[in-house]
Formats: C-alpha cells, sequence, structure tokens
C-alpha cells in the first residue's frame, strides 16, 4: 500500500523534527504519542502527515505511559515533549528505566536553551544520568534522521528506552536529508508476552531489575566506546574541542582547524576513547550548550579538559560566543538586541478578562499558555507563573494564608488545554482543601491549544488529525469534583456580564469555576468549519435511508 511517506522524495530538505518524523515513519513505528511544546510540537504533526499514526495525550506522563504499553506488547513507539514536559513525564520514566520494553521506545526531549518559549532551560542530559537511560544527540536535520533509526535500535537491542535529545536550533533548522532504502528490519507484529517479575514493580521484582539495568548500562558504555555515532574529525593537535549537538556546528566554523571529538551518544559516555583524544592534543575544550555535564564528567575521569566559564552556562551558544570561550575571554557580552516583546492577539478573548483582574486588583495566580501574555502591558494582571496547571495550587496556597481582605482578591487563571493538562489535581485539592474564603478558579476556554500553534486536546472533541472524537466537558469535571458554583460565559460578548459574576463569586465563602469560553481568533474559522461538518455528518446520518426508506436513526 503507497502512503505519503512511500511518496517522500528519497532526498530533501527538512527540519530537524520533520527528519526524526521521516524516521519514524520509515522505520514501522506503530504509535507517536506526546503533547504539543516547542521546539517537539512539529514532530507528531509531521508524523502524521506522512500517514503515521499519531495522537495527543492530555500530557506527557500519559503520553509516556501509552507509548510503554505498546511498547510492553513489542511495539515500536515514539513519545514526544518539550524539555519542561520530561518533568512531567519522570515518575514513569525512572521505572521505566527498570522495566525495559519489548519492543522499541524512543523519547524525545526537545531542549530550549535561551528560553524561546520556555519557563526555564534545563539541562535534560540529567535525566539520561539520573534515570539510567541511554541518551544520544544529533547535529542536523541528517543526523535527527539517522538517529531516530538509532535509537530505536539501542532501544530494541538493549530492551530499553532511549532518549533522543534535540534542542531548538536542530528542531526548527533544515539542512538536507537522504533516506535509507531499508531503514530497519521488519517490524514484527505486536504481541503479549506475561513477565510479571520484569514488569510489576514491586521492591522483591525492582531491586534485582535495578542490577539488570546497570548491567545494562556497562554493556552500552563499553558500545559507546566504538559506536559510530561519536566521530574524531582529525584536525591541529593544539587545539581538541569536544561537542555535540548544535554546538558541534558552532565548533566547526569557529575553529575550523581543530580536532573535534563529536558526541553522538552523551550517555553513557565513551569515556576511554574521550581520554585518548584529550591526550593526544594539546588544549582540551568541551563546547557544551547548557550545564557542564560533559566537562564535569571528564573531570572527575581524571580526564584533562577544560570547561567553560559560568557566563556561558545561559542562553544558546553561537560562533562568536565559542570564539570567547575559546580566547578565554570573560569581557562583558554585548546586551542582546531589543526585539519587540510578545503580546495578546488584538483580537484575543483574554483582553476583557485581563482587563477585569486589573480593574478590581486581583492578585492572580497564572499558568503556561498564551495567556500568559497577561503579564505584559497594558494589564500585568499575572502575579505568579511556575508550570503548567501550578495556578491552581498556588493560587489555594495564597488564599489559605493571606489576610481575609487580600485573600478574597486571589484567583487562578487556566487555560482549556492545560486545565486538562494538569489542572485537574488541583481542582480536586481545592474542593478537599477549601481555604475558609473559598476561591475562584476561571478557565480561559479558546477551544485549542493556541501558544504551540492550535493543536487539539481532549477539551475540543478533535484528535490530532481534527477528526471527532469523545470530548472532555470542562463544566463538567467542575460539577462532577464537587464545585457547586460552575458559571460559563463569553467575556466578549458580555464582559459587564463576566465583570459582575467575578465580583459576585470574590465575595462568596464558596468555590466557583468560571469558563470564559471564545474560541481563539486564529482558530476560530477551522473550528466553525468543524463544527459545520460534524453537524452535517450527524444529520445525514439521521436521514432515512435512501435504498430502504429506513431511519438509520431508530
Amino acid at each position: 500500500m503507497e502512503t505519503v511517506a512511500t511518496k517522500a522524495p528519497a532526498r530533501g530538505l527538512w527540519s530537524g523534527d520533520e527528519a526524526v518524523a521521516l524516521a519514524a515513519r520509515d522505520g514501522e513505528v506503530a504509535l507517536g504519542t506526546g503533547y504539543p511544546g516547542t521546539p517537539s510540537t512539529e514532530i507528531l504533526e509531521a508524523f502524521s502527515g506522512l500517514g503515521g499514526r499519531a495522537q495527543w495525550a492530555p500530557n506527557e506522563k500519559v503520553a509516556l505511559e501509552v507509548g510503554l504499553g505498546a511498547a510492553f506488547a513489542g511495539a515500536r513507539v515514539l513519545v514526544t515533549m518539550k524539555h519542561v514536559g520530561v518533568n512531567v513525564a519522570a515518575d514513569p520514566l525512572f521505572t521505566a528505566a527498570y522495566t525495559g520494553v519489548d519492543g522499541a521506545l524512543v523519547l524525545v526531549s526537545a531542549d530550549d536553551p535561551g528560553m524561546s518559549s520556555s519557563q526555564n532551560e534545563q539541562d535534560n542530559r540529567r535525566y539520561a544520568v539520573a534515570a539510567g537511560i541511554p541518551m544520544i544527540e544529533p547535529a542536523s536535520s541528517q543526523e535527527a534522521y539517522d538517529f531516530t533509526l538509532a535509537a530505536f535500535e539501542l532501544s530494541a537491542r538493549w530492551k530499553i528506552p532511549v532518549i533522543l535529545r534535540m534542542t531548538t536550533r536542530v528542531c526548527h533548522s533544515k539542512s538536507v536529508v537522504r533516506r535509507r532504502e531499508r531503514p530497519l528490519p521488519p517490524a514484527p507484529p505486536p504481541r503479549f508476552v506475561r513477565d510479571i517479575r520484569g514488569r510489576v514493580m514491586v521492591p522483591a521484582f525492582a531491586r534485582p531489575a535495578h542490577l539488570k539495568l546497570r548491567r545494562k548500562l556497562a554493556e552500552i558504555q563499553a558500545w559507546s566506546e566504538t559506536s559510530p555515532l561519536n566521530v574524531v574529525h582529525e584536525g591541529s593537535p593544539s587545539l581538541g574541542i569536544v561537542a555535540s549537538g548544535i554546538s558541534f556546528q558552532h565548533v566547526r566554523e569557529a575553529a575550523p582547524e581543530a580536532s573535534i571529538f563529536q558526541l553522538g551518544v552523551v550517555y553513557p559516555l565513551p569515556v576511554e576513547a574521550l581520554r585518548r583524544f584529550a591526550a593526544g592534543v594539546e588544549r582540551c575544550v568541551v563546547i557544551e550548550e547548557g550545564d557542564p555535564v560533559v566537562a564535569d564528567a571528564l573531570l572527575a575521569a581524571g580526564i584533562r579538559v577544560e570547561g567553560k566559564p559560568e557566563m556561558y552556562r545561559f542562553g544558546e551558544l553561537s560562533v562568536s560566543r565559542v570564539r570567547r570561550i575559546l580566547a578565554r575571554d570573560e569581557s562583558p557580552e554585548a546586551p542582546p538586541a531589543k526585539t519587540k516583546p510578545p503580546e495578546l492577539c488584538e483580537a484575543c478573548p483574554y483582553h476583557p478578562v485581563y482587563g477585569t483582574l486589573q480593574r478590581m486588583g486581583c492578585i492572580v495566580a497564572g499558568d503556561i499558555g498564551c495567556y500568559t501574555l497577561g503579564v505584559m502591558e497594558p494589564y500585568q494582571a499575572m502575579d505568579t507563573c511556575v508550570a503548567m496547571g501550578a495556578s491552581v495550587g498556588v493560587g489555594l496556597g495564597l488564599r489559605h494564608v493571606l489576610p481575609e481582605e487580600q485573600a478574597r482578591k486571589v484567583v487562578s487563571i487556566i487555560g482549556d488545554s492545560t486545565f486538562i493538562h494538569s489542572g485537574l489535581n488541583g481542582l480536586v485539592e481545592m474542593v478537599y482543601n477549601p481555604p475558609e474564603t473559598g476561591h475562584v478558579l476561571i478557565v480561559l476556554d479558546n477551544g485549542t491549544t493556541a501558544m504551540t500553534g492550535q493543536q487539539e486536546h481532549p477539551g475540543t472533541g478533535r484528535t490530532l488529525e481534527h477528526e471527532a472524537t469523545g470530548h472532555v466537558s470542562i463544566e463538567g469535571m467542575a460539577r462532577a469534583a464537587g464545585i457547586h458554583n460552575v458559571d460559563v460565559i463569553d467575556p466578549v460578548k458580555d464582559p459587564r456580564g463576566f465583570e459582575a459574576l467575578l465580583a459576585t463569586r470574590l465575595a462568596s465563602n464558596d468555590l466557583s469555576v468560571i469558563v470564559a469560553r471564545r474560541p481563539c481568533i486564529l482558530a476560530a474559522a477551522d473550528i466553525r468549519l468543524f463544527e459545520k461538518q460534524n453537524a452535517e455528518k450527524a444529520a445525514a446520518s439521521a436521514s432515512p435511508c435512501a435504498a430502504c426508506g429506513s431511519d438509520d436513526a431508530v
């Protein structure tokens, strides 16, 4: 059967995200799942466009758990998320290293050095070490394609999840990619084989599983010493550089004369190969974005290398910054060029909400999404923003301890996708441990995951492919949890009504959820088209059968 993937050219210009998707499709990956988040979002969208089976999960934890289930059945699975999403998935991730997999599972961690669209710039190479999971890192779109396939081979060989670490520049930059004719052996059909000791991580089974994991890692470390994923580029013996990912590309331009050890396997490190490399050059420098993960590991192993000064730990590296590191230049850097700050769209339905919060002097516990821009001028109507779903718990904490006059001004604000992602736990906390002054949660429901490009979520009733599916009701969830005051209102159509409603709820000692519902202006046309098509399908299915005159709805 011919698919979109078979029609794709054997050679083309692809972004790193698209290259991962193409490799997954060529590698007969049975399922791709994840949660949208820049810079990882386009992977599953491209995988779906190539004919792969892809789906958005409510959050990253669920995505990994679904992926594990499929991998336990022997399937090849791709799980995607941005770096902070791995925090959400960390609970099953650490234990998945113990259970291993029967098929193959690759987790894409798309890191965001410089915080182009994130609340922190954590370095997820730390997760590989902490969880005991192999990690490889590509430096180009071609390597993104090749390394994705290599990650599936590695996972299948050692029956262990593998992390493919991407960064923003590799995810979004385009370069030429050449596809393989036979990238992986044919995938065996999924099947279930009972393995209670290997899959049920009670302490009696987890202890030997941990020992087994460490034996696997020792074997993988030995393999990494001669792995073709690590490449030595011969150059001058006076300067040797160790680099991986996009840093390798900067190094090639900044110091073309240097000898370079390009790391493809970033955990477990090929320590002895690196020791030989460092011994063969007069000066060996580790160039890496983010934390000094590799430099610290090599220094701990007694290998003579230089790391970078602390000032270069922050933000993305560049060719000019690499040159400064090599020159040991610690003079102040030029300030970044001023750019236009982000702002809410002119027709965004959140404007009347933030205008009301500002006028009423509310203390706003905020959340992650495009509505976070309510912190900007002219509103400055957000006082905290920590993590996905944190607005509810933070707001409750403020209510619990503030004097009544201030407590009554506290509002938690969250988006529809974020509410589904991790706001539900906060809702349960709200019912279980209600503050004496009650609490008000505003769910800004614009019918999409707007910040990352209008992706679907369980509250939209539409799949990743924009097809109709089960619809999770936000107000229904609130009522089912035990919230009695649940209101749905269009803040654009009735701004005065919204302000009056909020004032009433703030004055009450009861718990309240206000769903401020109006479609995102960027997604509204597509949402209306979907609703029209869905209504037409429903009408067609309810109409009398043309062939027999019977009513299909009966």
